[in-house]
């Protein structure tokens, strides 16, 4: 097989359609544009959503709250899904992310205290709950904080 021998599927490519050539072509005259109006006159574009003048509708809905631009999303983590790492482990965003525990739309992690912790690891994330660094420590490990 080699690339002169590839053929498309029948109705893959449709055929261009040739306007304004002549009245018999059957797109001769308008170009399909019709007689008169805003459409029809050269140069024309509208934008995104315009209506012809009526209020278009992305500005007749109400609007409602606040989207804050520089909102900070957290992945929470709890506590008893790190006891999958080894005694002595340090634990930090590139090793979640690797075994798939953190994904990289977030702006970071949390770890949070739900579960029991056995072993003792060194965390490095960017925040953690009171109860979560409370049972961190007393399994033996530590937790740093890491800006984003």
């Amino acid at each position: 097989m080699d690339l002169s021998s590839l053929k498309n599927t029948p109705g893959a490519r449709k055929a261009y359609r040739r306007v304004g050539r002549g009245g018999g072509s059957g797109m001769g005259k308008t170009a399909t544009a019709g007689q008169k109006g805003q459409m029809s006159r050269k140069g024309h574009k509208h934008k995104l959503g315009f209506e012809g003048g009526q209020m278009p509708l992305i500005r007749r809905l109400p609007k409602r709250g606040f989207k804050n631009p520089s909102r900070v999303v957290y992945f929470a983590l709890n506590v008893e899904r790190l006891n999958r790492f080894e005694d002595g482990t340090v634990v930090d965003l590139e090793l979640l992310h690797q075994v798939g525990l953190f994904a990289h739309k977030y702006d970071g992690v949390k770890i949070l205290g739900m579960g029991e912790l056995t072993k003792k690891l060194t965390i490095k994330v960017n925040a953690v709950s009171e109860t979560a660094k409370k049972k961190i420590e007393a399994a033996g490990g530590t937790v740093e904080l890491v800006k984003r």
